[in-house]
């Protein structure tokens, strides 16, 4: 539980990521902004820095994939499935960028 705690503010930035950032979408190219730039952008800073004070974690991989999930249902169609794996190996790599970098 105290993990949990401690990585609470990486885990509402990436709610914000995939459900606050979507709601300024107001046509296609806004959605192209936000799908293509925005999201992945803040995605993988998220990550790096969560790797840095955590080390890599798969568990933090899947949550990314988890939290993105439902997000297509709400925002987008079913073509944006690609971005549900794009953006979930934006995490992956932002974590093992940041493994160098890691606190000890």
């Amino acid at each position: 539980m105290d993990k949990l705690k401690k990585n609470m503010i990486f885990y509402i930035v990436l709610l914000a990521d995939f459900y606050v950032i979507p709601c300024l979408i107001k046509d296609t190219g806004s959605g192209m902004i936000v799908m293509l730039m925005i999201v992945p952008l803040v995605c993988l800073v998220t990550s790096i820095f969560y790797g840095i004070r955590n080390g890599f974690r798969f568990l933090y991989i899947l949550i990314v994939l988890i939290m993105l999930i439902p997000s297509i249902f709400i925002f987008y169609n079913y073509t944006a499935w690609v971005y549900v794996v794009a953006y979930t190996v934006i995490a992956l790599l932002g974590n093992l960028i940041a493994l160098p970098f890691r606190k000890k």
